[in-house]
């Protein structure tokens, strides 16, 4: 049976996944975190700069480093269109429809790109938070099995050669809640920082569009 064949390097191991899952949670706290608080920083001083540009062409003039962060790449996606379609005299595949329709898409296609980009990693930290405390389970139960053997083989049942080895096997389930915690905590605050982040996008892009749509969007008479 497996614990006949090795079970302190099977028990070591289920510890040692824990150890790299703990790193990954840890990891992954602390990139997302660093990139909320950075997109933002670089939404605000987007929204402060756009804004207060006189028209969309203005805004096209606007520095490169201005154009950081989600909501100015949708911008600049937006803009980049409006300039291919001027230029496209001959209408392919891609500028068939209204214009509207075909902005709004445009900007809607970026927009699900920095929403996979702000979900990205949340998978991992609900997988470790789900599944961690089942790995010090079966670590638990290994250690127990193991030392339920070594006792029958000592054949004392004492209070002092049951209560260690057992003692010891139920560390992997402690170990295995402690690093499901942080995870799922984390899982929980971030998944609402993308939500708070997603409806600041959708706003963005609703703003844009009655921007680009309005008579006066390029800023001529």
């Amino acid at each position: 049976m497996l614990y006949h064949s090795s079970p302190e390097a099977v028990v070591d191991g289920t510890l040692y996944t824990l150890l790299v899952f703990s790193v990954v949670t840890w990891t992954l706290i602390l990139f997302k975190s660093w990139q909320f608080s950075k997109n933002t920083i670089w939404n605000k001083r987007f929204n402060s700069t756009f804004w207060e540009t006189e028209s969309l062409t203005d805004a096209e003039g606007l520095p490169a480093n201005t154009f950081k962060g989600p909501q100015a790449r949708i911008a600049r996606q937006g803009l980049e269109w409006m300039t291919e379609s001027r230029q496209h005299t001959r209408k392919s595949l891609k500028f068939r429809g209204t214009p509207s329709d075909l902005l709004e898409h445009a900007l809607l296609v970026q927009m699900q790109k920095e929403e996979r980009s702000m979900e990205s990693g949340l998978t991992v930290l609900a997988s470790i938070g789900s599944t961690s405390p089942f790995v010090g389970l079966f670590g638990t139960v290994l250690g127990i099995m193991q030392a339920m053997h070594d006792i029958t083989a000592s054949g004392s049942t004492s209070l002092d050669v049951v209560a260690g080895p057992i003692g010891d096997a139920l560390v992997a389930t402690a170990i295995g809640i402690a690093v499901a915690v942080p995870a799922v905590l984390a899982y929980n605050f971030f998944l609402r920082r993308v939500k708070l982040h997603r409806a600041g996008l959708e706003n963005f892009v609703v703003s844009f569009m009655h921007a680009a749509l309005s008579p006066d969007s390029t800023g001529k008479e």
